[in-house]
């Protein structure tokens, strides 16, 4: 070995795991989800705008059950938007971008 080569040391920071996806697995997993759960709900709120001004008592009857199911699919998008917001957080760590909470 020449005198002017530095030796080769091992790195002491992390090196990239790969090449990684973005949007990683999980969040394309989350983002279909709440894609298919905004279908959902814009064709539910169409239906409950016809039902509210129809004047069949049958229909009147179904507002109740549209709004319960409304309800619902609020809860679920909350969910899968906390684990959307967790599947980033973690493709962010596995980039460098942010630090490993302990």
């Amino acid at each position: 070995m020449d005198k002017d080569t530095p030796p080769i040391t091992k790195r002491s920071t992390p090196t990239c795991p790969g090449k990684i996806e973005v949007p990683t697995e999980k969040e394309r997993e989350t983002l279909l989800t709440m894609k298919s759960i905004k279908e959902r709900v814009r064709k539910l709120k169409r239906h409950l705008a016809q039902v509210k001004t129809s004047c069949e008592d049958d229909d009147r009857k179904k507002i109740g059950g549209i709004e319960e199911e409304l309800a619902r699919l609020k809860k679920e998008w909350i969910r899968w938007e906390d684990k959307r917001k967790q599947a980033a957080k973690e493709r962010m760590i596995l980039l460098g971008h942010e630090e490993q909470s302990k």
